[in-house]
C-alpha cells in the first residue's frame, strides 16, 4: 500500500527495558538506546491511501491516526516497530488493517486542527470496545534540524523500516519504505493522553522528546511470516 503521512509528530519517553519487554511477543527483544527502551506516541494524518498504480478514494483514504509504539529486534536480528495500538478515524481502514496485517487498530473520533502556529490533535476511542482512551496534544513546529544536528538517538527513534505483527501465534513482519525524514524541532504546548496506559504501560513521566515532520510518502509491503 502507498500512503502519504502529513503533520506527523513523534513524542517519546524513556522506559525501563524490562517494563516494555514483558508486553512483547517472546520472539522479540526490546530495542534500547542509551540503556532505555522508548515508547512513542505518534499522531499524524494519512492521505491518499491506495494500492500501487491505483487512484485513492478521498472518503476512504484520508483520515487521522495516532499510534503507540516501541522498537524491537526480531529473531533474525532485524530492527523494527512494535505497535501497542493504532487509533484511526476511518472504520473501513481499521477493519482492513486488522484483517490484512493483524495490527491492533481501533476506531476513534479524531480531529486535527492548525492555527496560531500550532497543530492540535484530538482523539477518543470508539471501537471495538468503547472506552475513555483519548488524546489532547498540541505542538508548535519549529525550524528544521540541520543534518549535522541529528544524532544517533534521533535516527533510532524515527528511521524504522519494518513493522512486526502476530498472525495468531506466528510472528510476521512487513517492510516499510520511504525517503529519509525531514525532521523539524517541535515545542510541546499540551500533552494529555491515556493511550500509553491503555497499552498496559505505566503513565509516562516528564516532558516528551519531540520531533515533527511535515510530509512523507510511504510504501508498506505485504506481511510475511518469519
Amino acid at each position: 500500500m502507498l500512503q502519504d503521512w502529513l503533520h506527523l509528530t513523534f513524542l517519546h519517553w524513556r522506559y525501563e527495558p524490562a517494563v516494555v519487554q514483558r508486553l512483547l511477543p517472546p520472539e522479540l527483544t526490546v530495542d534500547t538506546f542509551d540503556g532505555s527502551a522508548w515508547i512513542g506516541l505518534v499522531p499524524f494524518e494519512i492521505r491518499n491511501l491506495r494500492p500501487p498504480a491505483m487512484p485513492s478514494i478521498p472518503w476512504l483514504s484520508n483520515f487521522a491516526e495516532t499510534n503507540v509504539r516501541t522498537y524491537a529486534i526480531g529473531p533474525d536480528g532485524s530492527r523494527g516497530v512494535w505497535f501497542f495500538s493504532l487509533d484511526a478515524a476511518r472504520l473501513a481502514a481499521v477493519a482492513g488493517a486488522r484483517a490484512s496485517y493483524r495490527l491492533p487498530y481501533f476506531w476513534a473520533s479524531m480531529q486535527l486542527d492548525q492555527g496560531g502556529g500550532a497543530i492540535a490533535y484530538h482523539s477518543r476511542r470508539r471501537w471495538p470496545r468503547p472506552a475513555a482512551e483519548s488524546t489532547k496534544i498540541a505542538i508548535e513546529p519549529g525550524p528544521a534540524f540541520p543534518p549535522e544536528a541529528l544524532g544517533e538517538r534521533d535516527h533510532f527513534l524515527t528511521a524504522r523500516y519494518r513493522l512486526f505483527t502476530l498472525f495468531g501465534r506466528r510472528l510476521a513482519f512487513a517492510p516499510i519504505e520511504h525517503e529519509r525524514w525531514q525532521l523539524r524541532r517541535a515545542g510541546v504546548r499540551d500533552c494529555q493522553q491515556t493511550l500509553v496506559q491503555a497499552a498496559g504501560l505505566p503513565e509516562p513521566t516528564g516532558d516528551p522528546l519531540a520531533h515533527y515532520s511535515e510530509s512523507i510518502t510511504v510504501r508498506v509491503g505485504a506481511p510475511r511470516l518469519f
